[in-house]
């Protein structure tokens, strides 16, 4: 399963009249960060970074006037995320920009059922929240110290430990809990079963010297008869 974990930073907060300005986002295969990555920085033709939101981002104005706008960006964004499920904290803000974007150049938006929205999963797992990206970083001891402002690629990075803390910790990522099979080929020429135990060619040496064995003994024969390890003498 391919997944894309996003974030974009905007002008402001109306997707109908503000732009997207930066984009960035995390590939993951099977949960498991694969190391792909994309970040873009987009001027916004001509709309200005509203005050409230250069205070959380810091992304001036005067820095995206070299940048590419969205329409010379999109072809690389739609393959980068093509084929995998977009997720982000608070997707519906995002896709709301990510959609507006697309509807200006006559693209399709992207389907409700290729979303997942991370703070709608955190609400039902942890609903007496707080469930901010913050929130959830304290929650799950992730270090967030470099978010002093908010950067996409910052975010996604921060959000894809959130997430796969989330749907079950390192464990998911590393693919215990895949649906996939293995499948072993055992060698022709091999004649044991595959069930058979392997023994060793050589038994190994003893760790416990002989001292420490009889120590040991006295202790468990100090422990009475039901002590636990004269079970195992």
């Amino acid at each position: 399963m391919r997944e894309i974990i996003f974030d974009t930073e905007t002008t402001g907060l109306e997707s109908k009249n503000d732009r997207i300005i930066e984009i960035g986002g995390i590939e993951l295969i099977n949960h498991f960060p694969t190391g792909r990555t994309i970040h873009l920085y987009i001027n916004p033709d001509g709309r200005k970074v509203h005050p409230d939101a250069l205070a959380v981002h810091g992304i001036s104005d005067e820095s995206l006037v070299d940048k590419p706008k969205f329409s010379e960006v999109v072809d690389q964004i739609r393959e980068f995320f093509e084929g995998a499920k977009w997720v982000a904290h608070n997707a519906t803000f995002d896709m709301g920009f990510i959609n507006a974007e697309f509807a200006r150049m006559g693209i399709e938006p992207v389907a409700p059922d290729m979303v997942l929205d991370t703070l709608a999963m955190a609400r039902r797992k942890h609903p007496m929240g707080p469930n901010s990206l913050d929130a959830l970083c304290r929650r799950y001891g992730i270090d967030n110290s470099r978010r002093e402002k908010h950067g996409a690629l910052l975010d996604s990075e921060l959000l894809a430990e959130v997430y796969i803390e989330m749907i079950g910790g390192r464990q998911t990522a590393l693919g215990f809990g895949s649906t996939q099979q293995v499948t072993v080929q055992q060698d022709e020429t091999d004649d044991r079963q595959m069930d058979e135990p392997l023994s060793r060619p050589r038994v190994l040496a003893p760790r416990l010297s002989a001292q420490e064995a009889d120590a040991h003994a006295k202790l468990v024969t100090s422990m009475g008869d039901k002590a636990l390890w004269s079970r195992y003498n």
